[in-house]
């Protein structure tokens, strides 16, 4: 049995952070602060349909954690780089994935919200939802079948195929990010975690989401699907 020396296993390690991408790491002293992002309006704006006391609680408490958990995870997974301690930064990467994934998710989610929302979409995205669904109404029949089908907690969303700019429907477990996790990129997400709803209407998921497309802003979600498509129009008039 050969024995591998002390110098061999930390060029090794120093190899596998350098296949990873993150033996830049090992030469920084800090890194970026991530911050809960304001909200455009006040915590009682989404009354009825959403209380003040679940704003409060799911934007101070359950973001705030995340965001705080995800400073923390990164600060040990820095740590773990600067000791080529490879194993040690990949038992941290799940929990930045997770936390991670509670400040992407939770960021989108509120910019979707407006006390001045509701109705439904207009221009580009309403065509686009005719052609793939046939209406907006079947829309959201299938939006919501498709949240309330998530089991245990996750987010719905609507995301668009970054090539063929196609709308699509999908689900994400726990704080997984969809874009990181599918390639898709979310124009609208809605959380179906117990603590975006349970305070207002317990176990009454159908009720939470029948209610929340009161508060949608479909402004916002069409302006992100614009940009999408006039991005991929300017590149194919460039090639």
């Amino acid at each position: 049995m050969s024995i591998i020396s002390k110098n061999s296993l930390k060029l090794l390690n120093r190899n596998i952070l350098k296949i990873c991408g993150t033996a830049h790491l090992s030469n920084q002293t800090e890194i970026k602060k991530y911050t809960l992002p304001d909200l455009d309006y006040d915590f009682n704006a989404l009354e009825p349909y959403i209380s003040a006391d679940i704003m409060r609680l799911h934007y101070e408490k359950h973001h705030a954690t995340y965001v705080n958990n995800l400073n923390i995870s990164l600060e040990k997974s820095l740590d773990c780089c600067a000791k080529n301690d490879i194993e040690g930064h990949i038992q941290h990467q799940k929990l930045i994935r997770f936390n991670g994934g509670g400040h992407i998710n939770h960021s989108l989610f509120w910019k979707c919200l407006s006390p001045f929302g509701g109705g439904s979409p207009s221009g580009l995205l309403m065509n686009a939802i005719r052609d793939q669904f046939g209406d907006f109404q079947s829309f959201q029949s299938k939006f919501t079948a498709s949240a309330i089908g998530v089991q245990g907690s996750g987010w719905c969303w609507l995301s668009v195929c970054p090539n063929s700019k196609t709308l699509h429907i999908m689900t994400t477990n726990n704080q997984d990010p969809l874009l990181a996790s599918t390639g898709m990129i979310p124009i609208l997400g809605v959380d179906v975690w117990e603590h975006a709803y349970y305070l207002q209407y317990q176990n009454r998921r159908p009720e939470y989401l029948t209610s929340i497309f009161n508060v949608i802003d479909w402004k916002c979600v069409n302006s992100k699907y614009e940009t999408l498509v006039e991005t991929q129009n300017n590149t194919t008039g460039k090639s």
